[in-house]
């Protein structure tokens, strides 16, 4: 398994979201199963946050990882509207307690919102000190929101950005992505295989997925992952799924490959408003 650097741990490329879990009571044992045979297969790097499942989807994953915590590397995040001085460190108690854990690997900000970034990161930077968070970082930034932290002398602490990125939604290519490149700072994409929707059944896709004997999923995995610096969290509920997905780190596009995808989707030529979901 292909690895990098986030937040002072060692990750494997590809890790594991957990967007819609825990919204199902009856999902939850298999939900629970499927993180615990991610972390067999290597996909030790799980991304969580309080707003999945209103804390169920943190449940979840305190289940999944009861007995196993030193083994994984663990991301959750903090709503914007909890994201004050005071409501951090609720906030983060609150996760904490949900996945049973005594500290967060990596905390993040899950969006802008209304508290000015030097109150949060105080708060973050609080929670570090305490040993509650190893480090923080945001998410859905643009590369304006970077560039304040860094006028506020706040950036050099800011360890990810976790922003939207497969082949439909490349925005962040024209100076996002760069930006982040040059910074050494890891991007974790969130949906990189689209929202199951139409980004598989495309042509292109279809086509680079046959020449490659994968599926449509691991091309669009391979493409996100041919970015340096780039860490993918997919998420899977089924074994099937969980080990084609690790599989996919080993795909190697070529050149016509990817020009193939661009057909469909070019890369920006100019700069788009960031996308989220």
């Amino acid at each position: 398994m292909r690895t990098l650097e986030l937040a002072d741990k060692t990750v494997p490329v590809i890790g594991q979201g957990t967007w819609h879990t825990g919204e199902d009571r009856h999902q939850f044992e298999a939900e629970v199963s499927a993180l615990q045979l991610g972390i067999d297969l290597g996909l030790t790097l799980i991304d969580t946050a309080e707003m999945y499942g209103e804390g169920g989807a943190e449940k979840v994953v305190g289940q999944a990882i009861a007995g196993r915590r030193d083994e994984v590397v663990l991301v959750s995040k903090v709503y914007p509207h909890n994201a004050s001085r005071a409501g951090i460190p609720a906030a983060c108690e609150r996760s904490l307690k949900r996945m049973k854990t005594d500290y967060i690997d990596l905390y993040l900000l899950h969006w802008a919102g209304q508290y000015p970034l030097d109150e949060t990161v105080e708060a973050f930077e609080r929670l570090r000190e305490a040993g509650k968070i190893g480090r923080w970082g945001v998410s859905n930034f643009d590369v304006s929101d970077l560039l304040e932290l860094d006028e506020l002398g706040l950036g050099g602490g800011c360890a990810t950005n976790q922003v939207l990125y497969n082949p439909e939604e490349r925005g962040i290519e024209y100076d996002l992505l760069p930006w982040m490149q040059t910074a050494r700072m890891p991007l974790m994409a969130y949906c990189p295989i689209g929202q199951a929707g139409n980004l598989l059944m495309n042509p292109a896709i279809l086509e680079v997925a046959e020449r490659h004997d994968a599926t449509p999923a691991q091309i669009s995995l391979a493409w996100v992952l041919r970015q340096d610096g780039v860490i993918a969290i997919p998420k899977a509920v089924t074994p099937h799924h969980l080990e084609l997905n690790a599989a996919a780190v080993d795909i190697e596009l070529s050149i016509e490959d990817e020009l193939l995808i661009d057909s469909s989707w070019p890369a920006p030529l100019r700069k788009t408003r960031l996308s989220m979901v």
